[in-house]
């Protein structure tokens, strides 16, 4: 047995060598002195590589991209010769990652711009196109496109030569367009004009290039997005063409892009939020992206479209709310994938699994941002859709990440919220999960909790309700967290939550009637943290207020403990928010 396994071993030794020296042999070739040969030798090199990674490693590791990129650069070069070394440079570029970083490192970039000065249309599209390769992966470094002030102008001059150029360098001008600077370049140099009437080209992959092109130009720029607003591609509004663009028999990604560009201009002010092309175009094709019978990541990137675009507009968050059972879509989104046995495609659930995370991520932004500003949506995304319980049930997932969205949608969902959703909150997560939360081992859990439990105790019934049924576990839980090693961040949100209970009417009793948490108080008011202080002080204020009952018997007692003379301490504090809130709670005693 332990000499067939040698034997393997041998023979598989034999095969690695061979590939090789048969990759040694193409290299050899390049530096044949007959041009002819050389040639062939490339050409030969092009089929070789096709599809084998382990060939273009191999043609790597053995040195062959400086010797090729030596060819394409000499003028005595034949163009055929050139314009081969060019395609197997492309070729190349298409294996790994690490194949990129290799063609980078030998300054494959300079040396294909250098390329395009050259009056030929074959040789400059294979350079384009090997570009295009190099400049969409993540490894390579954009700011290479912007180093040299004369590329940009060139590669808009070469638009107008094939429907190739346009397709390259539009594809490269969308992935390296990552700054406001970067679109300002691409902006001051003619992008919109040169590359607006490609939208209208018969090639479908000029069209989709430049329209991602106009998308990643009109992110977050108000100076692109005025300027696109007035722009006619043969006569018609560039927005009419955008909304032409997202008709139902249009391709998915064309859908979704020329959304994504309407959305852009319109969150940059360019177009108003009432406009027909976005509340009757623009919005009902987000919502539609977002069900389930699309791609996962179409989905993802619908729902977060979706939530980019109404997040500051109240009218625009309803419509969205009563459009097409979007809620219950989104509800779709946690359940992720539902079941296996449903899906057949195996590679896809493993494609799909991987990226559910994606998918939550994104229906917590769009429930977020759903419920950001007005009180009548969040009831409907909350209490008729069984949300709740979902958020709930993933505070208890083992994932870290889960646990914190979870929580922090119950935290956008509590803030002003009214009594029926908050106690709904408290009743699914229930206390003993709740303190669980809030001793959890990772701080953002912890932080985000204690912003729920600061919505949930905020205006004075809902305070007094929630602390009349779970006062004792939440004071219980406040003192845990000032007695144990935390952050400033999480003191001083826990001594907020303790104003806000000091704030109550009745529930202000429960510090009262705790000597000891009085004395935490009063040791927050004399802390070497400001902030801290501040919280503190804020809690002393609400508990002294003349206008409540049993306002003098509190003052007297807090008197008695040495609070006064705390407090006109800090009257006399550099910080001036402090020594302004020291001042106030001291007019309570004088009034």
């Amino acid at each position: 047995m332990k000499s067939l396994t040698l034997a393997c071993g041998l023979l598989w030794g034999h095969r690695e060598s061979s590939i090789t020296a048969t990759s040694r042999h193409y290299v050899d070739r390049l530096f044949d002195p007959d041009p002819q040969k050389v040639l062939q030798g490339v050409i030969d090199m092009k089929n070789a590589v096709i599809g084998n990674n382990k060939q273009k490693a191999n043609l790597i590791v053995l040195g062959a991209v400086p010797r090729l990129l030596y060819l394409l650069q000499q003028s005595s070069s034949s163009l055929e010769l050139r314009t081969e070394c060019a395609v197997v440079l492309g070729s190349l570029a298409m294996g790994t990652e690490n194949n990129i970083k290799s063609l980078v490192d030998c300054h494959i970039i300079p040396a294909l711009l250098q390329g395009l000065l050259c009056p030929d249309l074959i040789f400059i599209e294979a350079c384009l196109r090997c570009l295009r390769t190099v400049f969409i992966s993540p490894v390579t470094p954009v700011q290479l496109l912007y180093t040299d002030s004369t590329v940009i102008p060139h590669l808009m001059s070469l638009l107008s030569r094939s429907q190739r150029t346009q397709e390259y360098i539009t594809q490269i001008f969308s992935h390296c367009c990552k700054t406001p600077e970067h679109q300002t370049v691409l902006f001051n140099h003619g992008a919109i004009q040169n590359i607006a009437p490609l939208l209208i080209s018969p090639s479908y992959k000029v069209r989709m290039q430049a329209l991602k092109c106009f998308s990643v130009l009109a992110y977050e720029n108000t100076q692109v997005s005025m300027t696109l607003v007035n722009v006619l591609v043969d006569g018609e509004l560039l927005s009419q063409v955008f909304v032409r663009m997202m008709q139902r028999d249009q391709p998915i990604e064309m859908q979704l892009t020329a959304a994504k560009c309407l959305t852009y201009m319109c969150r940059a002010g360019a177009i108003r939020t009432d406009d027909s092309c976005i509340v009757l175009k623009t919005l009902p094709c987000l919502v539609r992206m977002c069900s389930k019978e699309h791609l996962l990541e179409e989905r993802v990137e619908g729902a977060e479209t979706l939530a980019y675009l109404m997040e500051p507009d109240v009218e625009l968050q309803r419509i969205a709310s009563t459009t097409d059972h979007l809620v219950s879509m989104l509800a779709d989104y946690f359940k992720y994938p539902s079941s296996v046995s449903a899906i057949t495609d195996i590679k896809r659930l493993d494609h799909d699994l991987k990226h559910a995370h994606e998918l939550r991520q994104a229906a917590f932004k769009l429930y977020a941002s759903l419920g950001s500003n007005d009180e009548d949506i969040r009831k409907k995304p909350i209490l008729e859709s069984g949300v709740i319980e979902l958020l709930c049930s993933l505070t208890q997932s083992d994932s870290p990440a889960l646990r914190v969205n979870g929580i922090w949608a119950l935290m956008n969902m509590a803030f002003q919220a009214d009594q029926k959703v908050k106690v709904e909150i408290v009743r699914c997560l229930g206390t003993e999960q709740l303190f669980r939360l809030l001793s959890d081992p990772d701080t953002n859990v912890l932080m985000k909790t204690l912003g729920l439990l600061r919505n949930l105790l905020s205006t004075r019934p809902h305070i007094d309700q929630i602390m009349s049924s779970h006062g004792k576990q939440i004071m219980q839980a406040v003192t845990l967290i000032l007695e144990a090693e935390h952050s400033i961040e999480v003191k001083e949100q826990t001594l907020c939550i303790l104003a806000n209970i000091a704030d109550g009417n009745t529930a202000k009793e429960l510090i009262m009637t705790n000597d000891d948490m009085l004395q935490k108080i009063k040791y927050y008011m004399g802390h070497s943290n400001v902030k801290l202080q501040l919280a503190a002080t804020f809690c002393i204020s609400n508990l002294i207020w003349n206008e409540e009952d049993g306002s003098q018997e509190r003052q007297d007692k807090l008197r008695e403990m040495g609070f006064v003379d705390i407090l006109h301490k800090l009257t006399q504090a550099s910080d001036p928010n402090l020594s302004d809130r020291a001042k106030t709670a001291m007019q309570q005693y004088l009034a």
